[in-house]
């Protein structure tokens, strides 16, 4: 009887604390409730409608009698009630939010790229055509325009505020739902992504779904501190990764396109890699940081300045550099024709460099192809090579060599490749084949050292170590 009293007396005790623990935690979750009814009305829905010609000839060639109609845009088929050489509309949905009382609002480009008509619908269930005031790709935001007034507007907060680990919520229109609201935490800063180098994304764990694009990220004052853009996935839905455009690089954006029309950045004209613990070594770093610099664009602001080939840009003012996806960022962000500070190490001294940021242009043809020359036989690389003709040396603004083949040895272990370019080794240049042989001779055994390699047409540093 004893045991079984003092059985209960712990059961008791163990489902209390468990009570009390879990009303403790359910307390210090945020409630949202207040802010998303305070917020939501500065959120938008975007349609957008596309007018193309239909296809008449092309896509499913099958016999299309035998598909259900409402099957057949799949298969870019025609049903038996539509007229040939036709013109088809394409509909598409996104999110926005309003930024001025007069009816500024923001989204993302590639919701309302190609778009001929767009429409607004607001949380009261109104809606007006809105007119594309600006729109910049590499950024992928665009500028829409309203005929209103009095509009509720966004309360706009600073994005370089936010900290990882703090709680962030999105209102959207993922799938067409529209006010749909989702919530998380901030993951990660600074994010780059691929192709997207001039924007440091903010990474968090909100829920995005298509047709959240656009939208707002706020924090837990009611500030919108991100515009929703992208997720990372392998099955087209959610998975954990949604990056958001910061709102301070968003509203630099959006000053430029209202002002201007357009965006302009600034560039530095160097290509750059990140430096990894091979490298580190290979350069006398005591660890790996920095921008290292594989090519110098001729006439470029750093090739003014005298910044080259091999150095490592370890800050930007009065930014540190940690990782290379950091620089575009600072450069990015700077004003055309301002004079920006760089730290530098090069042969494995510090110095500052000056250089007068220029505006980055809209392409830039960087495509080597290797040319014709001798190769005699395989040197203690592994490598033949062949010297490169003038055009070339024009072309990559630098001298250097072309691998015809490569065989087992250190080279093949760096990841040398046929077809590369070879243009400094163990940071020194070479004019033609024999300087390029002499320096072969002269590298040193089982130490690191960085080959500056171009690859279709892009450079990049190698390590490679002879072995003993």
């Amino acid at each position: 009887m004893r045991h079984s009293l003092v059985q209960t007396v712990h059961i008791l005790t163990f489902f209390l604390t468990s009570f009390f623990v879990l009303n403790a935690h359910a307390r210090s979750l945020p409630d949202f409730t207040d802010l998303v009814e305070e917020h939501a009305p500065v959120v938008v829905n975007i349609s957008t409608v596309s007018k193309t010609r239909a296809d008449n000839g092309q896509g499913f060639q099958g016999d299309m009698e035998h598909i259900p109609d409402f099957l057949r845009h799949f298969f870019g088929g025609q049903s038996p009630y539509q007229e040939r050489d036709q013109e088809r509309e394409r509909s598409s949905t996104g999110s926005g939010f309003v930024v001025t009382e007069d009816g500024y609002i923001l989204t993302n480009n590639h919701v309302v790229e190609g778009a001929d008509e767009i429409y607004v619908r607001f949380n009261d269930r109104s809606e007006l055509a809105a007119e594309l005031v600006g729109s910049d790709k590499r950024s992928d935001l665009a500028v829409l325009k309203v005929d209103a007034d009095d509009l509720p507007t966004a309360k706009l907060g600073k994005s370089k505020d936010l900290k990882v680990g703090e709680w962030v919520f999105a209102i959207g229109s993922p799938f067409g739902f529209d006010y749909t609201v989702t919530a998380g935490i901030v993951s990660a800063k600074g994010r780059s992504l691929p192709n997207e180098n001039y924007v440091p994304f903010i990474q968090t764990d909100v829920a995005i779904n298509p047709g959240n694009s656009g939208g707002p990220l706020f924090n837990m004052d009611g500030e919108v501190v991100g515009i929703n853009s992208q997720i990372y996935t392998r099955s087209g839905g959610f998975m954990g990764m949604s990056f958001a455009i910061p709102m301070d690089v968003a509203m630099e954006v959006v000053d430029q396109l209202r002002g201007q029309g357009y965006v302009s950045r600034g560039w530095l004209g160097v290509l750059i890699q990140e430096v990894n613990k091979e490298l580190a070594e290979s350069f006398g770093l005591d660890k790996p940081h920095g921008a290292l610099v594989a090519q110098v664009v001729p006439g470029s602001p750093a090739q003014k300045a005298g910044i080259k080939v091999g150095d490592i840009i370890v800050k930007y003012e009065d930014e540190k550099v940690g990782l290379s996806s950091q620089l575009p960022h600072f450069v990015g962000r700077t004003k055309v024709g301002e004079t920006a500070s760089l730290t530098l190490i090069r042969d494995g001294k510090k110095q500052t460099v000056d250089v007068e940021i220029g505006e980055l242009p809209n392409s830039a043809d960087k495509t080597a192809k290797p040319a014709k020359a001798i190769a005699p036989k395989a040197d203690r690389l592994g490598l033949m090579v062949q010297e490169l003709d003038d055009a070339i040396v024009n072309e990559i603004g630098m001298t250097g060599v072309e691998v015809v083949s490569v065989e087992k040895g250190a080279a093949s272990k760096a990841g040398i490749r046929q077809g590369d370019i070879i243009a400094k080794l163990n940071n020194e240049s070479f004019e033609d084949l024999d300087s390029y042989e002499d320096l072969v001779d002269d590298l040193p055994e089982d130490k690191a050292i960085p080959v500056l390699v171009i690859r279709g047409g892009n450079p990049s540093f190698l390590v490679l170590k002879i072995e003993d």
